[in-house]
């Protein structure tokens, strides 16, 4: 007797035994032959057909994990790509600025000349056409009103930069306030606005906690203005500073001071080439989806819909996003519609609001050899890599905790997962032994530090997110 004979007899034993006792009947196996791959499977060799949605700005792409689901209760994967076309009009745009930078008593030396350079190259970009506050915070926080960049409003904000010194505690909320209060005038006069948060340690003043201060962001961005979230050194929280950004439209940054010079002009490219803002994903749940889980991302369930702030977009970005389905259906003939995407957005050529549609079906069948054989190759692998990902980020925060044991296990479960589908994930795979390797030979916390925050940066771009530098 083979194993699946001796498991599918044991199975019905159970039940026997149930209904011979007058006991509930156990609860149905989920179907995971859209999420695992079994023992000796062969890779997926079909690769189905995009629905495609858009005419504007975006452009918005999905299919499913397989174009046939298993009846009763099972899993599947949708992946979702939204890009950006680069603009009929390759023109800058003008914009509204804030540049927002930690002054506290931990930035001295180094870390604040840099910013200070950084902060006067970015002065010396900006044109008359654009709108430039400038903030620095320590416990209390000093402002450089927003006002047209004209070449001698410029030369008296690069004298306000060379004015900055360390002083005081690291007033992150104090900071931002103060810079939507200078943008939040201007933001129906221009069509791009952005507050660029640049912070070296943890909050101490003002907001102090991780929910209110990502909760600030989220107000910003419902008001027009994006928030990119730059951290540098070695203490501030990395988690913080992608959930501000995450949450505000932005950009993350985990950054050397030395850096700061190039990330500031290329967040200023990021403004000046924006052709889509406030980029919002809504996916929409039929009765017989249970839950949407997307991997690697803020999302908020609402009824029957979920919805996941995405960033702004320039021309040619893109953000994927892959979400795990937890179905339980009836078999039918006809197509079943398992999820419905949208993604709104304000088309800055245009200056209008739009939206990209895409709806997601398939069948469902009591046949497993028919749903194992339309399954998606590409979708598998982009849910393997999700997989992965997700316990390469558990390693990254068990790093952060001195959890050595604790990281390397979830490591480990990181390559059998991408060892799963070997021939499409070799650069992932050889990822983890590299970061394996360095941080085996990492001598002290602060190498370790380094390590867990170039872990977490690979995994964002692993999740189909380009929002960070």
């Amino acid at each position: 007797m083979n194993r699946t004979t001796l498991l599918l007899s044991a199975a019905g034993l159970l039940a026997l035994v149930a209904l011979a006792l007058g006991l509930p009947k156990p609860p149905p196996t989920t179907d995971t032959t859209h999420t695992l791959a079994q023992p000796g499977e062969q890779e997926p060799t079909l690769t189905l057909p995009l629905i495609t949605s858009g005419e504007g700005a975006l452009v918005l792409e999905g299919k499913l994990s397989g174009s046939y689901m298993q009846t009763g209760p099972s899993e599947a994967f949708a992946v979702l790509e939204v890009k950006a076309r680069q603009p009929q009009n390759q023109h800058r745009v003008p914009v509204n600025v804030a540049l927002v930078i930690d002054r506290s008593g931990s930035m001295r030396g180094q870390k604040l000349d840099d910013a200070k350079k950084a902060a006067r190259e970015f002065v010396q970009r900006m044109t008359d056409v654009d709108r430039l506050a400038l903030v620095h915070y320590g416990t209390s926080v000093t402002t450089f009103p927003s006002t047209l960049a004209t070449e001698e409003a410029r030369a008296r904000m690069l004298a306000f930069v060379d004015g900055i010194e360390d002083d005081g505690s690291t007033n992150i909320s104090g900071g931002m306030e103060a810079a939507a209060q200078e943008l939040r005038p201007y933001v129906n006069q221009f069509r791009v606005s952005r507050a660029i948060l640049l912070s070296d340690g943890q909050p101490t003043a003002g907001l102090v906690r991780e929910e209110e201060l990502t909760a600030l962001a989220r107000q910003l961005r419902s008001q027009g203005i994006a928030v990119s979230a730059l951290g540098v050194g070695e203490d501030f929280n990395e988690n913080l500073m992608q959930g501000v950004a995450d949450q505000g439209g932005g950009f993350s940054g985990f950054l050397n001071s030395s850096q700061l010079a190039e990330v500031f002009t290329r967040e200023l490219e990021q403004a000046t080439n924006t052709v889509a803002r406030s980029v919002e994903m809504r996916l929409t749940l039929p009765p017989q989806v249970t839950t949407a889980e997307v991997m690697g991302t803020n999302a908020y369930r609402e009824g029957r819909t979920v919805r996941v702030p995405l960033y702004d977009m320039a021309g040619g970005q893109s953000a994927r996003l892959t979400v795990k389905l937890t179905l339980d259906l009836q078999a039918s003939e006809q197509p079943l519609e398992l999820l419905d995407a949208k993604v709104s957005y304000v088309d800055v050529e245009k200056d209008v609001p739009a939206e990209a549609r895409v709806a997601l079906s398939a069948r469902a069948t009591d046949d497993a050899v028919l749903v194992r054989a339309n399954l998606d190759k590409e979708v598998r692998v982009h849910a393997v890599r999700a997989l992965g990902s997700q316990q390469l980020r558990a390693a990254a925060e068990e790093m952060k905790k001195g959890n050595r044991t604790a990281a390397l296990g979830f490591l480990g479960n990181a390559r059998k997962l991408f060892g799963s589908s070997a021939s499409a994930l070799a650069g992932e795979l050889a990822d983890v032994d590299r970061t394996q390797a360095a941080y085996e030979n990492a001598q002290d916390e602060a190498a370790q530090r380094d390590q867990a925050r170039q872990l977490q940066k690979k995994t964002m771009k692993s999740f189909g997110l380009n929002n960070a530098y």
